[in-house]
């Protein structure tokens, strides 16, 4: 297995070139969630190319492919994902809709493909006792909320974030385990976390409903809605004392809409927001807080207000075992002393949803400058950035299925696998108690 691993990764730095074009490729073609039309054709032209089998379409622009083995004990999933994130100032940023590549998934789709490539041209597969699913998942970013319910509206999708979108579906039913690799911003040396927690959070959509009445003639007669939203984040500011520092919550609402035209009092106002936080229960107590505070700010000026909670995502929590063997292989390639276990995943993931589901893990490895989501945001060093997790996912996948697929094997029996039912109502619960713990807060108010 040793010398097979050493062929996986002399291919990949062989085809250096073409797995780089696939990067650099996408990067000019920024989509996001859902859209990603032209990011999954790409993909599904390279899948054929390879000869991945059972190639089939998923959540309407996710692409996944089977690569079988001498034996089929176990099946693996390795993810890249296909979206961009709005960021108009970057420097590659889609003109018309601001999409760019400014959290490093096409990096992310470069280093699947190089990944699937290494294993093809080492003929690994012959020598392994399971399958790998290579699955370009969609729309991980949860952004273009009310676009996204439209979609749900139409019927099209059933979920904002493409993974639960999977989950529902049925998609990853025949799958074991999964693993990923992503980007770690701005970090100045070679660098691979594994194991780090991330943060789940609530998702929100706010209607403030107010009166229109002529700005200049007669604004005595309006009811300004975009105060009652101006009042609501100032509410939502006085709250972030109250949250404790163990919890990280994090809570940042942007307007979507800030009235009609000037000179009418504003009278329809909407506000999109995360409510995070690094467990369920912290992401329910903060969310009671802003609803509290969202409330309070229409009532202060006679506005109404329209609050959806909708699910947003899981924490993550990532497998040990998958991790262990992920972390063995990173430091065979670069060095023990450039492996850090355990650091925080900034902000929020899907996977984390898939992790609530089987075993997972998101670790990050550096090659990028510029924070993420910011204009600064590239690929700095590519050898690191889409060459390393190529290999990284290529190796450990050889330690997962060789051996009659030990490793997998006992990965999988060792997780308590939820079915696509009792995933919808991981979050139904929570939402539940979210709903309850408002109601309970409002009838404490009244009294």
């Amino acid at each position: 297995m040793e010398d097979l691993k050493k062929a996986v990764c002399d291919a990949v730095d062989a085809n250096k070139e073409r797995i780089y074009k696939v990067a650099e490729k996408i990067l000019e073609n920024p989509e996001l969630g859902y859209r990603e039309q032209k990011t999954s054709a790409l993909v599904l032209s390279l899948f054929k190319e390879l000869g991945l089998r059972e190639i089939t379409r998923h959540a309407v622009t996710g692409v996944k492919g089977w690569a079988r083995g001498r034996s089929h004990q176990s099946r693996v999933a390795l993810i890249g994902e296909l979206d961009a994130v709005r960021c108009p100032g970057h420097p590659h940023a889609d003109p018309e809709t601001g999409a760019a590549h400014a959290c490093g998934h096409n990096a992310q789709i470069a280093a699947l493909y190089g990944c699937a490539l290494g294993l093809s041209a080492a003929g690994a597969m012959a020598e392994l006792d399971g399958d790998l699913c290579f699955f370009a998942t969609p729309a991980e970013e949860y952004v273009e909320i009310e676009y996204r319910r439209g979609l749900i509206q139409k019927k099209k999708i059933s979920h904002i974030g493409g993974k639960q979108e999977l989950i529902s579906e049925g998609a990853f039913d025949d799958i074991d385990m999964a693993l990923m690799v992503h980007s770690e911003a701005d970090f100045p040396t070679r660098r691979v976390v594994v194991g780090g927690p991330a943060m789940g959070f609530i998702g929100k959509t706010v209607r403030f409903l107010g009166r229109e009445a002529h700005a200049g003639g007669a604004p005595e007669k309006g009811i300004n809605a975009l105060n009652a939203a101006s009042l609501a984040i100032m509410g939502i500011n006085a709250q972030r004392e109250t949250f404790r520092d163990e919890d990280s919550v994090r809570v940042h609402p942007i307007l979507t809409k800030g009235g009609d035209l000037v000179n009418i009092v504003p009278a329809d106002v909407r506000m999109e927001s995360y409510v995070r936080a690094g467990t369920v229960p912290a992401m329910i107590d903060a969310n009671r807080k802003v609803n509290r505070a969202i409330r309070g700010a229409a009532y202060m000026v006679g506005a109404r207000t329209e609050i959806e909670d909708l699910p947003g995502y899981l924490p993550l929590r990532q497998d040990r075992n998958l991790s262990r063997l992920f972390a063995a292989n990173a430091e065979r390639l670069i060095g023990k002393e450039a492996v850090q276990y355990g650091l925080p995943f900034a902000g929020s993931t899907d996977m984390g949803d898939l992790g609530a589901v089987m075993p997972v893990i998101q670790p990050t490895v550096s090659g990028f400058s510029g924070s993420a989501h910011s204009r600064e945001f590239a690929v700095r060093d590519p050898e690191t950035a889409i060459l390393l997790p190529a290999k990284l996912l290529a190796m450990t996948a050889i330690d997962l299925l060789s051996d009659g697929a030990k490793e997998a094997r006992a990965v999988r029996d060792a997780f308590p696998r939820r079915t696509p039912e009792q995933y919808e109502a991981v979050w139904s619960g929570i939402l539940k108690q979210d709903r309850e713990k408002d109601l309970g807060q409002r009838e404490a108010d009244r009294k």
